[in-house]
């Protein structure tokens, strides 16, 4: 892996230079921003810096099940901590008792805990763990790899068998912790053994747990990737398709993109809706478009839709808002895709699949893969606000392969949405704040 970091002016600068030395592919894992110093500060304007990596022989998967094409393995990232760690003894967290698969690394001692003491130990990981993400961040940044020739590592002293088997217990127990809580966040069991098993070498190796956690921390983030996010490119109009089943908040969702992309970049936005089975929905954009000062148009069939577009032919977007409907009704997923094929190729277009964070992960799988059978398409997850734990957006962008783009918050027009936010999540994920 290579990890390197980007100045600019804006923080779009500084990706871009990103995205021109490392390519395309490059996660960016962390954006800050730098305030000038000194005499002359309050002329100056701040710089940002970006965080980019690039896994060099990670070879990215095609939008298809994960399930039907086994993730690729990560190489291992060779991060450090400064402090010397000290941990009490570690376990698993109780909502996790019974139902876990130990992770595949050197068996643990035989332990004589009391329920008291196992309890007290509990706890005592949680804040642990919260406290090692809250400064993960600054960790990493201070060991990131630098543009020079790495020196060859001194030859490594004989390790005593005792100390070693002391290390490798307490890191046992170490991603036991870890693997207790990305359970508790729903993730699947499946994704938590891929990733604990992609830091199996480093946790062999007798290396700290703050080495382990950054491997698990950066790992997470290159699985979810870079969020996708609507681009113009200028050739006008682009059209974009909300798609999803019914009472996820695509109406809404939509309403929340047409503001963000009037008010914050100054867009031309046209509305079109074919989800003529819900006289509310159609009001509610009704709504919307007449605060935004834009046009909306009702379509009833495919063969309206050409003739819609070419009405708005001068605006930058055009939001699509499609019927929901269940993912069993064969009647209703065929129109959609009649719907979406309909449109002329000469525009472009772009799908987003709307999703919420409180359905049940079984329905979720079903309803990607039917999607799926229609068409590619980015995610969008609504609801985080309805729910504590976030694991089934990694697991579907695992599953799907498709990429997050944005995620809601509320019902609050425009202010509850926002780009994918992934640090944050994988820290959410990890039992951080």
């Amino acid at each position: 892996m290579t990890i390197n970091k980007f100045q600019g002016k804006t923080e779009q600068e500084a990706v871009e230079k990103a995205r021109k030395e490392m390519g395309q592919n490059a996660v960016i894992m962390n954006v800050r921003q730098i305030k000038p110093r000194g005499f002359l500060a309050g002329l100056k304007g701040p710089t940002y810096e970006v965080t980019a990596a690039i896994e060099e022989r990670e070879q990215y998967r095609d939008p298809v099940p994960a399930l039907k094409t086994p993730l690729k393995m990560h190489d291992n990232i060779s991060v450090a901590a400064d402090e010397q760690i000290s941990l009490p003894p570690l376990g698993v967290s109780p909502a996790a008792k019974g139902r876990l698969a130990e992770p595949k690394i050197a068996a643990e001692p035989p332990r004589t805990n009391t329920p008291a003491v196992k309890e007290q130990a509990d706890a005592q990981n949680s804040e642990e763990l919260k406290g090692r993400l809250e400064n993960l961040q600054k960790l990493l940044e201070e060991k990131l790899p630098q543009q020079e020739q790495k020196k060859e590592a001194p030859e490594e002293k004989p390790i005593e068998a005792a100390d070693r088997k002391s290390a490798q217990s307490e890191e046992f127990r170490f991603l036991k912790t870890v693997y207790g809580i990305l359970l508790d966040n729903e993730v699947d069991e499946k994704y938590v053994n891929e990733i604990l098993d992609e830091v199996e070498k480093v946790a062999r190796h007798g290396n700290g747990v703050d080495l382990i956690l950054s491997n698990i921390y950066q790992k997470m983030i290159l699985k979810f990737g870079t969020p996708k996010t609507i681009e113009l490119t200028g050739k006008k109009p682009k059209v974009v398709f909300f798609i999803g089943p019914t009472g996820v908040g695509k109406t809404t969702t939509i309403a929340k993109v047409a503001s963000a992309m009037k008010v914050d970049h100054d867009k031309k936005v046209a509305f079109l809706t074919a989800d003529t089975y819900r006289i509310a929905a159609t009001e509610q954009l009704r709504t919307y478009a007449n605060i935004l000062d834009a046009p909306l148009t009702v379509i009833y069939s495919p063969q309206e839709m050409n003739d819609a577009v070419e009405r708005v032919k001068a605006y930058d977007l055009v939001l699509v808002d499609t019927a929901g409907f269940s993912h069993k009704s064969d009647r209703q997923r065929e129109e959609t895709r009649a719907l979406m094929e309909s449109l002329d190729p000469k525009y472009e277009r772009e799908i987003y699949l709307v999703l919420s964070a409180t359905t049940k992960y079984k329905d979720l799988l079903e309803i990607v893969d039917i999607y799926h059978e229609m068409t590619a398409y980015k995610l969008i997850f609504t609801k985080l606000d309805e729910t504590s734990t976030y694991g089934n957006l990694m697991n579907i962008k695992l599953y799907s392969g498709a990429d997050i783009s944005y995620v809601t918050t509320g019902q609050t027009v425009p202010d509850d949405i926002e780009v994918f936010h992934t640090q944050r999540i994988v820290k959410q994920l990890l039992g951080g704040k």
